[in-house]
């Protein structure tokens, strides 16, 4: 029998709030899925990772993206349109994460083809269960395609 060699599952945290990405790291070391959390706090920095560009140039390509929409320099909306609009980038999950119930937010994230979104919860208990819930379904549950790596 040929045991193959189990890789982490690469996940992209596009995050300004260093308090909500210290607790989705601490959601997800906890997790039950061997996974590799990559940390940037905007949507040029979100862009670059994507891009392999300057000192992301070794960065992995993500199976996921957890991406807030408010983000300094370049937001989260604009980083979403940037992403879906790319071929090589385009298959590649991206969860919306934020503070916003916005309808408005809502509809324009699945609008520019958002794959989910999720309004952050406040309470800490409460994050932590949405980060597994996250880490759950799309690593457990969901079917995703193998070659996002182009």
């Amino acid at each position: 029998m040929v045991q193959r060699s189990v890789r982490p599952v690469e996940i992209l945290l596009v995050e300004d709030n260093p308090g909500d990405a210290r607790l989705a790291q601490e959601g997800m070391k906890e997790g039950k899925i061997l996974n590799h959390l990559s940390v940037v706090s905007d949507g040029d920095q979100a862009m670059a990772f994507l891009g392999r560009e300057g000192k992301y140039a070794e960065a992995p390509r993500p199976d996921l993206i957890l991406l807030d929409l408010n983000l300094p320099k370049k937001d989260g909306r604009e980083v979403l349109a940037e992403i879906k609009n790319n071929p090589e980038l385009k298959r590649i999950p991206v969860v919306v994460l934020t503070m916003s119930k916005a309808e408005e937010d809502i509809l324009r994230a699945y609008d520019l083809h958002a794959n989910c979104y999720i309004s952050k919860p406040l309470d800490l208990e409460k994050f932590l269960v949405v980060v597994d819930a996250i880490e759950q379904f799309w690593f457990t549950i969901v079917e995703l395609p193998t070659d996002t790596e182009k």
